[in-house]
């Protein structure tokens, strides 16, 4: 059955693949991002939308979903990293699906069986060296997950998708040689790295009703990276 998206970001990598899953299948998607040059080929009008600095939305009277990808990678020594490094992450990765939730909140209830779905990061659970900022900002995020799944239950379900590295623009600095895409795989007990299209079928499954009595989850889809060691 066909159902009201709303989608923040999604011009590239996991939200592309997402987005054009979901239009492929019928979807009426409520886009807001940057720029509205690369939905033009898929005759989507997006609003516009900044997370650095969250501008009003409009949203239709009912939504039975949203999806916020914007995200960042700024990966430092932690005694490199300034106030502003930490206001940014959590500014676009927090900050501005706060600001998308609030506004998009009447419509999502309006449909009586919504869903969220964010994301968080493997370095989360998993601790890892030069990812003290994202790594908070994502924490907090898993936090606004589990807290909004209990406030807007049964209403409104929320989960997270914990990825590890994709394959995505996003991830091209560390991944710009095949020496660094091996050894990022070797990382992974699966030997690979992520790819999009895993984590849009992933979202599509969170938003359907299959996923009805899923809700306050952190799902881990990192090639076995935060629960598995191999010896």
């Amino acid at each position: 059955m066909s159902k009201h998206i709303a989608i923040i970001g999604g011009t590239s990598g996991i939200g592309w693949e997402t987005l054009k899953r979901l239009k492929s299948q019928g979807h009426a998607l409520h886009v807001a991002c940057r720029s509205s040059e690369k939905l033009a080929e898929l005759d989507i009008q997006p609003q516009l939308f900044d997370a650095l600095s969250p501008s009003s939305l409009v949203w239709p009277e009912k939504l039975d979903g949203l999806i916020y990808f914007p995200g960042t990678i700024q990966l430092k020594p932690f005694h490199r990293l300034t106030a502003e490094d930490f206001q940014k992450d959590f500014q676009v990765n927090l900050l501005g699906a706060v600001a998308a939730l609030q506004s998009a909140l009447p419509a999502l209830k309006a449909s009586g069986n919504a869903s969220v779905v964010l994301f968080s990061t493997v370095a989360v659970s998993q601790g890892m060296p030069m990812h003290a900022s994202i790594a908070s900002a994502k924490g907090a995020v898993e936090g606004l997950t589990r807290s909004l799944a209990a406030e807007w239950a049964p209403v409104i379900r929320v989960n997270a998708i914990a990825p590890s590295l994709t394959d995505t623009p996003l991830a091209a600095g560390l991944l710009n040689s095949d020496l660094k895409k091996e050894a990022s795989a070797k990382r992974h007990p699966l030997q690979r790295i992520g790819s999009p299209d895993e984590f849009a079928e992933l979202t599509e499954f969170l938003l359907s009703d299959a996923a009805r009595f899923m809700t306050g989850q952190i799902i881990h889809v990192d090639g076995g990276l935060s629960s598995v060691k191999l010896f």
